[in-house]
């Protein structure tokens, strides 16, 4: 298998960088072929903008993103960092995506990455999403760290169900493409875990990237669910992470 894991913590020793590590050795170990994009090493750009579109433009007079990225991904003029990491992208059969929750999301740097590099064109077009996304086929996987405990991520949590704060990035940008998600693996307050406690937090990580084909796969309502207006059919109760019955 082909896995590509997108990395964002600024700190090598940080425990992110730690299951980074862990992965790679673990996924090697097992046979898999395993490509890193460490964002903050590389200096990758998050600016998304018409130094983007390297070609004629669609329109020199205004600035469309979704319309520059799709006539730049079909000439082939996207920027070269684009490029490569689309190229590594389309070579993944898993796309693990690691990194701390900052303020409820993914730090700036890796939203710039998605979307940068999940260009229209490449990763969806109109039509094409969800069921029919692009990059159906592919798995992703988001592994994460948090700042406060379990409990405040709990579905009674202060902090709100942690599958309902990953929702824009397994369903508005995972899901979207066509990706199968897998559940996330968390590892909850890293920094107050304790040595014992960050050690067992790897074992367990280990054992769900030796275990993936088992690994739970997080539910997204199909396409025959929904109605011509896209909600819900009547009569479809709602089983995703945000999605309620009226």
């Amino acid at each position: 298998m082909q896995v590509l894991i997108v990395y964002a913590h600024p700190e090598p020793k940080s425990f992110n960088g730690a299951m980074k590590d862990l992965a790679v050795e673990t996924l090697q170990a097992a046979g898999h072929e395993v490509a890193v994009s460490d964002l903050y090493a590389m200096g990758f750009s998050p600016v998304t903008g018409a130094a983007d579109f390297q070609g004629e433009r669609a329109d020199p007079a205004f600035l469309s993103i979704a319309a520059e990225q799709t006539k730049a991904f079909e000439t082939g003029t996207l920027a070269p960092d684009i490029v490569a990491e689309q190229d590594k992208l389309k070579r993944a059969d898993l796309l693990i995506l690691q990194f701390p929750i900052w303020w409820f999301g993914m730090p700036a740097i890796m939203k710039g990455w998605a979307d940068r590099v999940f260009a229209r064109g490449f990763a969806y077009v109109g039509g094409r999403k969800y069921d029919t996304g692009l990059l159906r086929g592919k798995t992703a996987m988001v592994v994460t760290t948090t700042g406060t405990s379990a409990d405040t991520y709990a579905p009674d949590g202060i902090d709100g169900d942690i599958l309902n704060v990953l929702w824009p990035v397994h369903n508005g940008l995972l899901r979207y493409c066509g990706f199968d998600v897998l559940a996330p693996f968390v590892a909850y307050m890293p920094a107050r875990a304790g040595e014992t406690g960050r050690a067992q937090y790897l074992e367990d990580y280990r054992r769900r990237l030796l275990e993936l084909d088992a690994a739970p796969r997080l539910f997204f309502h199909p396409a025959e669910d929904y109605g011509p207006n896209e909600r819900l059919k009547p009569g479809v109760i709602a089983r995703s992470a945000v999605q309620r019955n009226n």
